[in-house]
């Protein structure tokens, strides 16, 4: 049974809007370091140098996204991550956000691995695929 991947993020002043929430496209920078950290501290690769040396991205093709409950300033977000699908190129991501046992948010992102010299989809190496598949959720039945 695959584990998800759970990072826990302070909801900052910077995230919010003047009625002290989160202004909801900061839930996709949140996304966004969601995805770095595992990287670096779920899947073992350095995102920085996956980035940079290796020249390789994962960029949002799509987002899918349900705002369920504000979250506000100062409270600490518990954001979860599992693997829905893996493509020749692609993941099909489930991301939730909870503040203690309260549902926040949940999306459902798909992520392309990317050459960012050409902005084409590459397909995943084996090893880095074996290392998704650790986070990916078994199909019911």
């Amino acid at each position: 049974m695959s584990t998800p991947f759970e990072c826990d993020k302070l909801i900052r002043f910077h995230h919010c809007d003047p009625a002290g929430i989160v202004f909801y496209p900061q839930y996709f920078v949140l996304f966004n370091e969601l995805v770095e950290d595992w990287f670096n501290q779920g899947l073992g690769v350095d995102f920085a140098r996956f980035h940079v040396e290796q020249g390789l991205g994962v960029p949002m093709a799509s987002i899918e996204c349900r705002f369920l409950l504000p979250s506000k300033v100062g409270e600490m977000l518990r954001l979860s991550l599992s693997v829905n699908r893996i493509g020749r190129s692609s993941l099909e991501l489930n991301v939730s956000g909870t503040f203690g046992d309260e549902p926040r948010v949940q999306a459902t992102l798909t992520v392309v691995l990317a050459a960012l010299k050409t902005m084409r989809s590459l397909p995943f190496p084996d090893d880095l695929r074996t290392r998704l598949e650790r986070y990916l959720v078994p199909l019911p039945g």
